[in-house]
C-alpha cells in the first residue's frame, strides 16, 4: 500500500468508473481535483505489475467539496474522517484489500485523534454486499438521505475510530 501518485490516476479512474453505481462516476480532471483535496489517498498496488488493485480517498471536515453526502456529515460533526470512495478492482476482490485499506483509514483517524470514520452506502440502488462489509467493520447507520435529485438513497454510516 502507498499514497496515490500521479502515475496511479489512470488505474484509479478505471477502477472507480467500473464500480459505478456503488461510487459516483468521475472524469480525469474531477479525480485530480478530488485527490488534491484529500487527507488520505491510498492505493493497494500489485507488487508484480505496479498496477493499482484498489484505492481509498478520504477527506477531513472543511474541504471545499460539494458532495451531498460529505456535506451531510460535515453538518453533523467536525470530528471525523470521511471515506468519499473506496473500491477494489474486479480481479482483486475477495482478497481482503478492502479490509487492508480500512485498517489504514482507521489508523489515520486515530493518529489524528478523530472520533469517527464516516461513509455512506447506497440503499437504492441497493448495495447489500457493501452494507454487510461495513457492518462487519463496526459501522452503524446514523441517518439516511436521498441524493442526485432523488434517484439515489444512501445510508449514512459511522464507526468509532477506535473500532478499526
Amino acid at each position: 500500500m502507498r499514497p496515490v501518485v500521479p502515475a496511479d490516476l489512470d488505474d484509479v479512474l478505471v477502477i472507480n468508473n467500473a464500480s459505478v453505481p456503488a461510487v459516483s462516476e468521475l472524469d480525469a480532471p474531477a479525480l485530480e481535483r478530488l485527490v488534491g483535496q484529500t487527507r488520505l489517498a491510498l492505493a493497494v498496488v500489485d507488487d508484480a505489475t505496479d498496477a493499482v488493485a484498489g484505492f481509498a480517498l478520504c477527506l477531513l471536515p472543511g474541504a471545499d467539496y460539494a458532495s451531498e453526502n460529505y456535506r451531510w456529515f460535515e453538518a453533523r460533526s467536525s470530528d471525523f474522517l470521511y471515506v468519499d470512495r473506496i473500491a477494489v478492482g474486479e480481479g482483486s476482490r475477495g482478497r481482503g484489500l478492502g479490509r487492508v485499506l480500512y485498517a489504514a483509514i482507521f489508523d489515520d483517524a486515530r493518529a489524528l485523534g478523530l472520533a469517527e470514520v464516516c461513509c455512506e452506502v447506497n440503499t437504492r440502488p441497493p448495495n447489500p454486499g457493501s452494507m454487510r462489509f461495513h457492518t462487519r467493520l463496526g459501522f452503524v447507520e446514523v441517518g439516511r438521505q436521498s441524493t442526485k435529485g432523488g434517484s439515489v438513497d444512501v445510508a449514512m454510516l459511522a464507526a468509532p475510530a477506535l473500532v478499526g
